[in-house]
């Protein structure tokens, strides 16, 4: 028998578009992993319908059947500790995380974000980039500390907004920096190449 797979939960609220991305190109073999369990809070969500085409499990739940935001984050954490889940990627998921999940994941949960953090965070970066003026913006993958967008940047990408960009043309272009970068990122956590020092994060070579 060959090693385990690295076991990838992917949290996600709407479109899915990373979760797809991810998912293709685990099953690609770019990238050595499995992705075994989506957790999705909108059950009419695209994502859902996206997994389930693709065999992966969904643990599905509505945040206001709960009275408090630990309470579903608690149920969460149970649901990963079952399938020894090994990294938490983030793919649009829309809620702030607390310590419930964030602490015993810490170090092990990633989110994209799309602009050059700490710039333009919080929600419609892409907007505010663009409203701004800037010339240049991108996106950033970080680990997740439980603040908006405040955790150590682990990788960036570039994008350069021309002179005959518009905002729909900008979006595309990020959206594809997003569909190189996450993989890579994921894939070097599931090479153990990952290293952190407080806000610090290394990149071992192979």
């Amino acid at each position: 028998m060959g090693a385990a797979k690295y076991r990838i939960a992917v949290f996600a609220s709407g479109q899915g578009s990373n979760f797809q991305n991810l998912l293709d190109a685990s099953r690609s073999g770019e990238l050595d992993a499995e992705i075994v369990l989506l957790v999705c809070d909108k059950p009419q969500a695209f994502v859902v319908e996206r997994a389930r085409q693709a065999g992966v499990e969904c643990y599905l739940f509505d945040p206001k059947s709960y009275v408090r935001r630990e309470d579903y984050e608690a149920d969460i954490a149970a649901e990963l500790e079952k399938r020894g889940i090994d990294l938490v990627v983030l793919a649009g998921y829309m809620r702030l995380l607390t310590s419930v999940l964030v602490e015993p994941y810490a170090g092990r949960m990633i989110n994209i974000h799309p602009s050059l953090l700490p710039a333009f965070p919080g929600k419609d970066a892409i907007g505010q980039a663009w409203e701004y003026g800037v010339k240049v913006t991108g996106v950033t993958v970080h680990l997740v500390d439980g603040g908006m967008d405040t955790g150590a940047v682990i990788a960036q990408a570039a994008v350069e907004i021309a002179p005959n960009d518009s905002l729909e043309s900008l979006e595309t272009k990020i959206h594809a920096a997003e569909q190189r970068l996450y993989p890579q990122v994921v894939s070097w956590f599931a090479k153990n190449r990952v290293r952190v020092e407080g806000r610090k994060v290394t990149i071992l070579s192979e």
